[in-house]
């Protein structure tokens, strides 16, 4: 019984992949630009999924090509790109006075750059899910970050209200 794959070329298949990498990690970016206000935005989360993904097919490509004739291993190349992926995220975190900046983006370049390993390898469903799951950290775990903000900020408030000096 032929398979679907029978019918679509694998370069097919590749491109798939990586517009779907492309995409997810570019709707997480869209979050830091638009609600987190912040610089690496759709086309860097976009690209650095990307990336990792065409990283990944061309691993998985050559590792096909040349199966029998040398030492294959398949996970090598992703190790690679955490390392390259650990070197950009470093380049944004800053610190600025006595705070410690973008330290969210880089992990979020981290995870785009997992989904796109994911999505390289072909687990679609893994890579949507992740997907999902960042946007729900990133903007739900937001709005609640910053609501425990604004009553903490109110409790000391209203405690330094009720503090009275020794006589």
């Amino acid at each position: 019984m032929p398979h679907i794959t029978d019918f679509i070329d694998t370069n097919m298949i590749m491109f798939i992949k990586m517009v779907l990498a492309m995409v997810l990690g570019g709707v997480i970016g869209t979050e830091r630009a638009l609600l987190a206000h912040q610089s690496a935005g759709t086309r860097t989360f976009g690209l650095v999924a990307l990336g990792a993904c065409l990283f990944v097919v061309t691993n998985n490509y050559v590792n096909s090509a040349f199966i029998g004739i040398g030492n294959i291993m398949p996970l090598a190349m992703p190790a690679a790109i955490v390392t390259g992926i650990g070197f950009l995220g470093g380049g944004l975190i800053i610190f600025r006075a006595d705070a410690l900046h973008g330290v969210t983006t880089a992990a979020g370049l981290w995870m785009v750059a997992a989904i796109g390993v994911a999505v390289g390898f072909g687990m679609y469903a893994v890579s949507i899910f992740a997907t999902i799951l960042s946007l729900v950290l990133f903007t739900g775990m937001w709005y609640m970050e910053n609501r425990f903000k604004h009553w903490f900020d109110m409790r000391t408030v209203d405690s330094a209200d009720h503090i009275h000096p020794a006589a």
